[in-house]
């Protein structure tokens, strides 16, 4: 569903969301090395010593070592996260990373994260390159391909980094749960006074609904289709109205869809969400939350697997990606007439 994805936007902002929101996450390096992109291209730079790019990578990953475990280390004294835990007081007490972890960094950024940051899975990459590394030693130097450049100088930058930090938080959630991946599909809840997707077996937020959900469908508004850009207020919808629940609940007409899940709520523009009201969707929504949606269940842990405990409750039996969410839709569509 990836490739679909792409095909519906088929831009470097799409190429980005894929690396970020649908690529495997056994770590969170991925994370920590968009962001300094982000921030050196938004700067004006079309390249940076590799030295110098590893100071804001560090200084993102020690900064959330301690709120935030992660994926355990496995090379011993010289892995990475070993040297980030080892020099995370020292570096939030100045304020910037130790010498020893900028090294550690910039030695293990190639192999590490650099090299498979464009991947996805089944042995494919992304469409755009958002750098390229030339150079040796201390000569070596990220290059800012035009693909990057032109995202972090965009109407969406904004909203680019705020889907990473929390898709960050997500998969940190994920790691700090220190059970199966496959174990966790209905541990995330909604609380709809915040607006927050909230982890309930710690009992902590993890990330804002719309932050969490807005990459995947390419950072428009669900009603107007519209892109929702920085300045924006946002709202988020209940596509089908939570009305509904409280209408259909006096009559009893089955079990009652949740729609207070992910899957029935989209980041929208205010002005639209405070137009619809409780009005019932309209074709062209439904099918933007299907795929929306589909998306969703192209993407690594948590949010997936919160959505596939809504389908697996439906009982649609065996169907094709692309099949299942109209499907479901028509179903909840059907139960409230």
């Amino acid at each position: 569903m990836t490739t679909e994805f792409y095909r519906q936007d088929p831009t470097p902002r799409a190429a980005w969301r894929q690396a970020i929101l649908m690529g495997r996450n056994s770590r969170t390096y991925k994370f920590a090395l968009g962001a300094a992109l982000l921030d050196r291209a938004g700067a004006g730079h079309a390249d940076v010593l590799l030295d110098e790019l590893a100071e804001p990578y560090a200084m993102a990953l020690a900064t959330r070592l301690g709120d935030a475990p992660q994926s355990p280390a496995v090379g011993g004294s010289d892995d990475f996260l070993t040297v980030a835990a080892e020099e995370a007081a020292a570096t939030l007490a100045a304020g910037r990373p130790t010498e020893r972890l900028v090294e550690a960094a910039r030695k293990s950024m190639p192999g590490m994260v650099m090299d498979r940051f464009h991947n996805l899975a089944g042995g494919t990459e992304v469409a755009h390159r958002f750098y390229e590394l030339t150079g040796r030693g201390r000569h070596r130097t990220v290059v800012l391909t035009p693909a990057l450049r032109q995202l972090a100088e965009s109407e969406q930058a904004a909203g680019l980094r705020t889907e990473l930090e929390a898709r960050w938080s997500i998969v940190e959630s994920a790691f700090a749960l220190g059970i199966g991946r496959e174990l966790l599909a209905d541990e995330l809840s909604v609380d709809v006074e915040r607006w927050m997707l909230v982890d309930r077996r710690r009992r902590r937020s993890v990330a804002g609904v719309a932050e969490a959900l807005i990459g995947f469908q390419h950072g428009r508004c669900l009603i107007c289709d519209e892109p929702i850009t920085a300045g924006d207020r946002v709202a988020v919808d209940h596509v089908f109205p939570f009305s509904l629940m409280r209408r259909f609940d006096v009559l009893q007409n089955g079990p009652q869809p949740d729609l207070d899940r992910p899957w029935n709520l989209a980041p929208t523009h205010e002005t639209c969400n405070s137009a619809k009201s409780d009005r019932l969707p309209t074709a062209g929504e439904l099918a933007r939350l299907a795929l929306r949606n589909e998306a969703v269940m192209g993407s690594p842990v948590r949010l997936k697997n919160n959505l596939r405990t809504a389908l697996d409750q439906a009982k649609l039996g065996s169907r094709p990606p692309g099949d299942r969410w109209p499907a479901f839709i028509g179903q909840v569509r059907a139960h409230f007439g």
